[in-house]
């Protein structure tokens, strides 16, 4: 077989990214090979012949193509910035698939020529709260935001650059963002959050791409001074100043559900920020989180999700224009979006 050592390592690659074990592998295939052969096979010492290869295939829900295509990005070049608490096995799977992710998404942009890497990131320095503000006020200006919301964040960073991915994972999954081949910003994020924490997510995410911390900074302060910049970044001190004024001493929830609806930040951020701020008292902000916790139908309010939902576009965009202007086939767009061809046709919709 032509490129065998391309098969084997993507075949590895493929049981990883679905969290398979061999023996798993084999069942989900109807037993059709061995576990002796599976591992052959990823080690490059067997071909498997068509029959094998289209059970892989269903059993794995790839293309077919996908264990020929060779590699644009490497798995070690993404990183999660800090030490997991997820299983090292969901890692792994989480890492194959984000790289497997990245590289279709790569090459639909190398199609379209439309490469996101012309786009440059302002690198800002933080070492200080104030630093972080100034940071935030400066990307707003840059990317002319004024003081008004985001009225999508996902859309705004995919427009500057960034590649912004959602995915399925666990609870204990929010976010994270690299820098992957060197030459890629991307923004992961767990697409099953509400669409406040996913917005504060990929801002605080931003913030760990924009901002340069000193050396000596330990990694706590660092993820405080993240989520400093995504707080200024959906509201800035000036503006919830402005709308809430500089002291008080009880916050009405139809305050909060306003600026929610506004600013698209959930109302526990919008307390936190307010306490920061000097709004309130610490005081102030200590009972209000003792009443949330005590009473389940505040609560249940409190972290009601009220902004429009948003999700990121651009890949799956960037595949149907390329099938519309006929840069690439029925067979292709599916390949990259890893649907069937009849989905895929359904989906196109030509007017």
């Amino acid at each position: 077989m032509a490129n065998l050592s391309i098969f084997s390592a993507r075949l590895k690659n493929a049981r990883i990214m679905k969290g398979l074990s061999m023996d798993e592998l084999c069942a989900a295939m109807g037993n059709v090979v061995s576990k002796m052969a599976i591992s052959k096979y990823e080690n490059g010492q067997l071909a498997p012949n068509s029959r094998v290869i289209i059970a892989l295939s269903k059993a794995l829900g790839l293309p077919i193509d996908y264990f020929f295509r060779p590699f644009t990005v490497q798995v070690d070049s993404v990183r999660f910035r800090k030490k997991s608490t997820l299983p090292q096995k969901k890692e792994n799977s989480l890492r194959e698939t984000i790289a497997d992710l990245m590289e279709r998404y790569i090459n639909i942009e190398e199609i379209c020529s439309t490469a996101a890497e012309k786009h440059r990131l302002p690198q800002i320095k933080a070492n200080s709260a104030e630093e972080v503000k100034m940071a935030a006020a400066i990307v707003r200006k840059e990317w002319k935001l004024g003081l008004a919301g985001i009225v999508n964040v996902i859309d705004l960073l995919e427009n500057h650059g960034v590649k912004v991915i959602e995915i399925d994972a666990p609870e204990s999954f929010d976010g994270m963002s690299s820098l992957v081949n060197e030459k890629f910003h991307v923004v992961i994020l767990n697409k099953a959050f509400s669409v406040e924490r996913k917005r504060f997510t990929a801002l605080h995410e931003l913030g760990h791409l924009v901002l340069r911390f000193p050396k000596s900074i330990d990694k706590k302060k660092e993820e405080s001074f993240c989520h400093l910049f995504a707080s200024e970044m959906l509201v800035p001190e000036p503006e919830l100043k402005r709308i809430l004024g500089k002291a008080r001493k009880d916050i009405s929830y139809q305050e909060l559900r306003a600026i929610q609806l506004g600013y698209g930040i959930s109302c526990d951020a919008i307390m936190y920020k307010a306490k920061e701020c000097g709004i309130i008292s610490e005081q102030r902000y200590r009972t209000f989180c003792i009443q949330k916790n005590k009473a389940t139908k505040f609560k249940a309010l409190i972290e009601t999700s009220l902004y429009h939902d948003e999700e990121s576009t651009r890949f799956v965009s960037l595949v149907y224009k390329a099938l519309s202007k006929e840069l690439i086939t029925i067979s292709k767009a599916a390949s990259l979006l890893h649907q069937n061809i009849e989905q895929v046709r359904r989906d196109l919709a030509l007017v």
